[in-house]
């Protein structure tokens, strides 16, 4: 066979125990009506009268930190660092937290609920009070310690009546009047124009279990992954009161991130105070400081003065220089007035800067050049050259003395500069050292001022921020409800009703098969082996009057019997000599199983047929046969012969009531040895002369499991029929079959399936064949029946 045939095959296998499976729901179909109808009955009933619960919505957008503004510059020193974040988790943690939601209780008074007392539920108000109760004291310890109070008050004729639920204690007041109710104590006001109002119940609940309670009913989620927009649900049975709880969520959520970045701002401006104080006094100790610096070192400004010193210096070099030169000049004109005689020139313009010298040697050199002029005619004798003469050595002399003069100051010129550059190279090495004190002094301000400018700027701005506060969630949608109930669920619940009333009894006989251990029907037998066949299922039989089969008889239970002759003929068709009877035994595991029942209706249907038939008695412990003899029995039979030697069989076995076809070899007295007795040979030689008189010897044996007597008559059986009773024969008992059969024990074993339900039934019932309800019918019924 092809991979396909098999899969085809292995298809219908499936298709069909499928089929089987339901096949075992339906015929409990009324089960499932009645499931169905009882759930619908039930869901209906509690969607009527169930408190309609509602759903309110509202989203928001959660503003991130910009970057501008003094909290997010303030991030630069680490004063801010907790203010930013786009971490929506922590946001509706904020939001989901239990200390949110118990302000949001305290300001809507959520702990405090009001109901109309109904015949099946209570109705609960929110807005619509006849009266205003106010709260004057509230102790919440005693209120928790006592979980709260429930209260019953009604107003009539200018008087409250307050009743305690608890202990039914009646407190009279008048309005407006403080009323102490043990955990409290409250006013109650009625509402203008109302002279009266029915019984109202009050629920007092403590602020955590009210706060958990709407805390666990709220859902925060957000909208999109990459969005900013959270959604915010609550249900409730009030929907004005889910509308008020979201908005208050939202409102408590913005006044807390509000006084979260109030206290930063005010912190940060502590902190800027502090230390504006602190640095102002750092900057006038610098300032000090630097004032002393000046006024000891005599400073003014070191940059401007200490390039006076260098110019200064420049010009005292200069000048020194100068003098220098001039003195060199001088003595240059010593050496030469000292070295020359009166006829020589003097040197003229040499550069000295003395004009009375130079106007002097101008002079001489002028008296010289007339004296020698006047030589070239004349002699030294020459009165005018003597004159000239005696000028020339005078004035060479007042050279020499204005030279010598000049000398002198120049020296002393010489030696100031050069204590004058001293002086000022000095103070010029002094300058960097000065330098970079005054700078480390000057720095030291410098920063000090930019960090107190910055600070008074910073103050400024968080005054700013402090004054102008932004709500951290921006609402994109008011808390709103389209009104339609979202619990109960008419249409999930009737659902869920008719899935439950089918699933009910659809578990009740799973669960009863699952735990069942007895045999029902062909099926549960052919589930634990297909080894030993099934020849023959028997109908269950209600009445005592229809327990035998009738000659001609149409019932369910004689067609029944006759599919079992039929299959019963297949199997003794290899029997090995055909032309002698056929030992037939019939047996059960237990008392109660129907296996005498069998026997006789088995050999009168045989006898029906123009068969001859033997009915032995085989229960040799439990007699039943004597009863179907026609004439009454002496009450010897199968024991009586086996213990006496003499015993003639032919006088023991006597013609049945109900056909002279069938006679009956009745299980005689009831010996104490039954075992003994059919281990004997007479019992083989009986049996064996038996099959020679009798088409069919049909013996009625003892149950299996109980004695060993079926045991030893099988070996003289032909065909072994083992009754099962449906419904009463357990499972576990097919395992002795099999293994007896397996050892050969019981080769030749078949099963008959007794009490079978007409729903249980492999024929007739099943495919529609109906059968006649009298057992008689006008036409002589013959089967036709190859032996």
């Amino acid at each position: 066979m092809s991979y396909t045939d098999n899969n085809s095959v292995r298809q219908q296998v499936r298709k069909f125990n499928l089929r089987k499976e339901l096949q075992k729901y339906l015929k409990y179909w009324y089960w499932f009506v009645i499931g169905v109808i009882l759930s619908v009955i039930g869901g209906v009933t509690y969607v009527r009268y169930s408190t309609p619960v509602y759903s309110a919505s509202a989203s928001i957008i959660i503003n991130e930190e910009s970057g501008s503004g003094s909290s997010s510059e303030m991030l630069d020193v680490g004063l801010a660092a907790g203010l930013k974040t786009n971490n929506l988790e922590k946001e509706i943690a904020i939001l989901k937290s239990r200390r949110l939601m118990k302000r949001v209780v305290k300001a809507l008074d959520l702990n405090i609920s009001y109901y109309i007392e109904g015949q099946v539920r209570d109705v609960e108000l929110y807005k619509d009070l006849p009266f205003d109760l106010k709260i004057l004291k509230f102790n919440e310890n005693e209120e928790q310690g006592t979980g709260g109070g429930s209260f019953e008050i009604s107003y009539s004729k200018g008087k409250l009546s307050i009743i305690d639920l608890s202990n039914l204690k009646e407190v009279r007041a008048s309005p407006d009047s403080p009323i102490d109710l043990g955990f409290t104590s409250v006013v109650i006001h009625p509402e203008n124009g109302v002279e009266n109002f029915s019984p109202i119940i009050v629920n007092f609940t403590d602020l955590e279990k009210a706060a958990d309670r709407y805390r666990t009913r709220l859902q925060v989620f957000k909208a999109e992954n990459n969005s900013n927009v959270i959604n915010l649900v609550l249900e409730d049975p009030v929907v004005e009161k889910a509308k008020d709880v979201i908005d208050q969520v939202i409102f408590e959520f913005n006044r807390d991130a509000i006084e979260d970045k109030n206290l930063l701002v005010g912190n940060s401006a502590n902190f800027i105070n502090d230390r504006l104080d602190i640095i102002n006094d750092e900057l006038e100790y610098i300032e000090s400081g630097k004032e002393e610096f000046k006024e000891s070192n005599r400073l003014t400004d070191i940059q401007s003065e200490s390039q006076m010193f260098v110019q200064t210096a420049s010009e005292y070099n200069q000048k020194r220089q100068e003098v220098g030169t001039q003195l060199e000049l001088v003595n240059a004109m010593l050496d030469y007035l000292s070295s020359s005689s009166n006829s020589e020139l003097l040197p003229a313009n040499l550069g000295i800067q003395e004009s009375a010298v130079n106007s002097q040697i101008a002079e001489y050199n002028d008296l010289v050049l007339q004296r020698n002029r006047i030589m070239k005619s004349s002699t030294e004798l020459n009165p005018a050259v003597i004159s000239i003469n005696d000028n020339v050595t005078q004035i060479k002399s007042n050279i020499l003395q204005s030279l010598q003069r000049l000398r002198n100051n120049l020296q002393i010129s010489q030696n100031d500069l050069s204590r004058q550059v001293q002086s000022i190279g000095s103070k010029i090495l002094a300058v960097p050292s000065q330098e970079r004190e005054y700078r480390g002094i000057e720095r030291q301000q410098n920063i000090k001022e930019a960090l107190y400018l910055f600070l008074l700027q910073k103050r400024e701005e968080n005054s700013l921020e402090l004054a102008v506060t932004a709500p951290k969630a921006k609402i994109v949608d008011n808390a709103f409800s389209s009104g339609f109930i979202v619990s109960p669920n008419s249409r999930s619940i009737l659902l869920g009703s008719v899935i439950l009333g089918l699933f009910l009894p659809f578990s009740v006989i799973y669960v009863r098969d699952l735990l069942d251990n007895k045999i029902r029907n062909r099926e549960d037998v052919e589930e634990i082996t297909r080894d030993i066949s099934i020849i023959g299922e028997l109908p269950a039989v209600k009445n005592k009057e229809d327990l035998q089969i009738e000659h001609n008889d149409h019932s369910m239970l004689s067609e029944a019997f006759r599919f079992l002759i039929t299959n019963l003929h297949f199997l003794l068709v290899n029997s090995d000599d055909q032309s002698k009877g056929k030992n037939i035994l019939v047996t059960s595991t237990i008392k109660g199983e129907g296996k005498t029942f069998t026997a006789l209706n088995l050999a009168l249907i045989l006898s029906y047929n123009d068969k001859k038939v033997l009915l032995v008695g085989a229960d040799l412990r439990n007699p039943k046969l004597n009863e179907y003899q026609k004439n009454k029995s002496t009450g010897r039979g199968l024991s009586d012969y086996l213990a006496n030697a003499e015993q003639d069989i032919r006088n023991l076995i006597k013609t049945s009531k109900f056909n002279p076809n069938l006679e009956i070899l009745g299980s005689g007295s009831i010996p104490p040895n039954p075992s003994e007795l059919l281990r004997q040979k007479k019992l083989d030689t009986v049996l064996t002369d038996l099959k020679k008189e009798y088409d069919y010897v049909i013996i009625d044996s003892a149950p299996t499991m109980l004695v060993t007597d079926t045991l030893l008559l099988n070996k003289y059986a032909d065909a072994t029929l083992f009754v099962i009773k449906a419904n009463f024969t357990d499972k576990d008992v097919l395992n002795y079959v099999l293994e007896s059969n397996k050892r050969g024990v019981m080769p030749n074993v078949s099963f008959i399936l007794n009490n079978v339900s007409k729903s249980d039934l492999g024929f007739g019932n099943k495919y529609g064949y109906g059968y006649m309800n009298s057992k008689k019918s006008a036409f002589q019924w013959r089967a036709f029946l190859p032996f």
